[in-house]
C-alpha cells in the first residue's frame, strides 16, 4: 500500500500497513458503513414523512419538497423523489423494516416504491434482496411497462355518454361535474398536470397509487385544490393564447368591478363580478397588482359618467427587467418561472409601478403576501427580505446544522440507540452472478397478484 494511505475505522483516521488484510479491512468497513447509511436513511424518511404529514413545512412553501430544497438545499427534483419514497414507505412495513435494518439500499427501495403495493412488496422485497439495484430497476421497468399495455387494453368510453355541466352553487362557488372521451379526458388530464407543476412544481400522476403524490391530512393544497386551481389557469392560457380572436374576445375577460376605497384601504366599498359574486378586498388588491384596469365615474345614482382606456399595469418593458433581474418567483425556495408581478408598496397606496418597487412572485407566493399575512421589503440594489405574519424573517439559504466531530460515530451510536445494529453483510445480495430471466420474474409476480395495481 503507498505511503500516507489510511483506512477509517469509526470515523478516525488510522494509518494503514501494507497487506492485503488491511485492503480487506477497508472493503469491510466501507460495507459496513454503507449498511449504517442506508439505515440511517430510513431513520431521515421516516422523520420526513412524519413532518410532511404533520403539516410541517407549511409556513408560505408550495410543498415539503420545495422546504426540503430551502432548508437543507438538495435539488428540487431529489427532493421531490426523498418524500415521494418517505409517503410510499408509510404502507409497505416490510420493506421499510428490511430499510431499517440496513438490508437494502435506498436506490433500490426508490425503484421498489413505483410498483409496491402491500400484497406483493414480500416477493418484490425477496426478490430486492437476491439481486442488484439494477436487477431491481429492470424488473421495475419491465412490470411498469407490461401493466402499461394491460391498462391500455381496457380502457373503453362510450361517446354517447360524455357531458359537461357547469352552474354556480348557492355559495358562489362554481360546480363542474362532466364525462369525458378517453381523448377529451386525457387532454385535460395534462393540461391539468401542467398547470399544477407550473403553480406548484410537482406532478400529481396517479395520486391514489402508493408512492404517487398522495396529500397528507395536513397538507395546505390537496390534489383536487391543485387541480381546481390549474384549471383556472388553463382557462386564463387558453384566452390568453387567442382561444377566441377579435373584439369578442372581451365577452371571456374575468372583470372584477371594485369600488377605489376597497382598493386604497383594503375595507369600505366593495368588489363583485359581474354575475354580483363578492370577492375579498384583499384579493382585489393582488389581483390589481398586474392585471389591466379601466377606470369608470359614476353619479350618484349609478349612471355611468366616464369611462378612462384600459390600462395595462404591467408594461412590456417592465416585465422583461423583471424576468431578468428575477429570474422567476423571489420567495425563499421556490424559483418557479410563471410569475405575477408584486407591488411591494401597493401602488394604491401610493407605491410605483417600477423596478424598484416591483418582484415577481408565483401565484402561490403572491397570494401568501395578500391573503396569508406575510410581507417583503425590497433594497434599491433588488435584494428582497421575506417575513413570516409573526414578523420572523425568512433567511433565502438557511445554514445546515453543524455534524458531529465524528459524524459515523455518532451515526452508530444513534443507530445502537434505536436497536438497529449493521454489519458488513447486511446488503450483500443472494445472486449467483447468473443471467436474470425477467419475463419469468414479472409473469410470476403478475400470477401472484393478478388485482396489483402497478404504476
Amino acid at each position: 500500500m503507498p505511503s500516507g494511505q489510511v483506512v477509517y475505522e469509526a470515523g478516525l483516521e488510522v494509518p494503514a500497513t501494507c497487506g492485503d488484510g488491511e485492503l480487506a479491512r477497508l472493503g469491510e468497513r466501507i460495507a459496513e458503513l454503507a449498511a449504517q447509511i442506508s439505515a440511517a436513511t430510513y431513520e431521515l424518511l421516516a422523520m420526513l414523512r412524519d413532518f410532511d404529514e404533520r403539516g410541517g413545512w407549511n409556513g408560505g412553501f408550495r410543498s415539503c419538497a420545495h422546504w426540503l430544497g430551502w432548508r437543507v438545499g438538495l435539488d428540487l427534483g431529489a427532493a421531490r423523489e426523498k418524500v415521494r419514497v418517505a409517503r410510499a414507505l408509510g404502507s409497505l412495513p416490510m420493506v421499510a423494516a428490511s430499510m431499517r435494518r440496513g438490508e437494502i439500499s435506498y436506490s433500490k427501495v426508490r425503484a421498489l416504491t413505483r410498483i409496491a403495493t402491500p400484497a406483493n412488496e414480500q416477493d418484490l422485497l425477496s426478490f430486492a434482496r437476491a439481486g442488484t439495484a439494477a436487477h431491481v430497476e429492470r424488473l421495475v421497468r419491465g412490470m411498469r411497462r407490461v401493466d402499461g399495455i394491460a391498462e391500455r387494453d381496457y380502457e373503453r368510453r362510450q361517446l354517447a355518454t360524455r357531458y359537461l355541466r357547469i352552474y354556480t352553487d348557492e355559495d358562489g362557488m362554481v360546480v363542474v361535474t362532466g364525462r369525458l372521451t378517453l381523448e377529451a379526458g386525457t387532454a385535460l388530464r395534462c393540461a391539468l398536470d401542467a398547470g399544477v407543476e407550473a403553480l406548484y412544481g410537482q406532478r400529481c400522476e396517479h395520486p391514489d397509487q402508493p408512492g404517487g403524490d398522495t396529500p397528507a391530512a395536513a397538507m395546505e393544497a390537496s390534489v383536487e385544490q391543485r387541480r381546481a386551481d390549474a384549471l383556472g389557469l388553463v382557462a386564463e392560457s387558453a384566452l390568453a393564447a387567442g382561444l377566441d380572436p377579435g373584439s369578442r374576445g372581451d365577452r371571456y375577460q374575468v372583470v372584477v368591478h371594485v369600488d377605489a376605497e376597497v382598493l386604497e384601504a383594503g375595507e369600505g366599498g366593495s368588489s363583485w363580478l359581474a354575475d354580483g359574486t363578492h370577492v375579498s378586498a384583499e384579493t382585489s388588491r393582488r389581483l390589481a397588482c398586474d392585471s389591466a384596469r379601466v377606470t369608470m365615474r359614476h353619479a350618484a345614482d349609478g349612471r355611468v359618467l366616464d369611462v378612462g382606456r384600459r390600462t395595462r399595469t404591467i408594461s412590456p418593458g417592465l416585465r422583461r427587467a423583471l424576468e431578468h433581474r428575477d429570474g422567476g418567483c423571489r420567495f425563499p425556495g421556490c424559483g418557479l418561472r410563471l410569475c405575477d408581478a408584486h407591488h411591494v408598496e401597493p401602488w394604491a397606496d401610493g407605491g410605483t409601478t417600477s423596478l424598484a418597487n416591483t418582484v415577481l412572485l408565483c401565484r402561490r407566493h403572491h397570494r401568501a403576501m395578500h391573503e396569508e399575512g406575510f410581507s417583503m421589503a425590497l433594497a434599491p440594489n433588488g435584494e428582497a427580505s421575506f417575513y413570516r405574519p409573526d414578523g420572523r424573517p425568512l433567511l433565502a439559504a438557511p445554514a445546515l446544522a453543524a455534524s458531529a466531530s465524528e459524524p459515523v460515530t455518532a451515526l452508530v451510536a444513534r443507530l445502537a440507540d434505536r436497536g438497529v445494529a449493521v454489519d458488513a453483510g447486511a446488503t450483500v445480495p443472494d445472486w449467483w452472478g447468473g443471467p436474470v430471466d425477467y419475463a419469468w420474474e414479472i409473469d410470476w409476480l403478475r400470477w401472484r397478484h393478478p388485482s396489483s395495481a402497478h404504476g
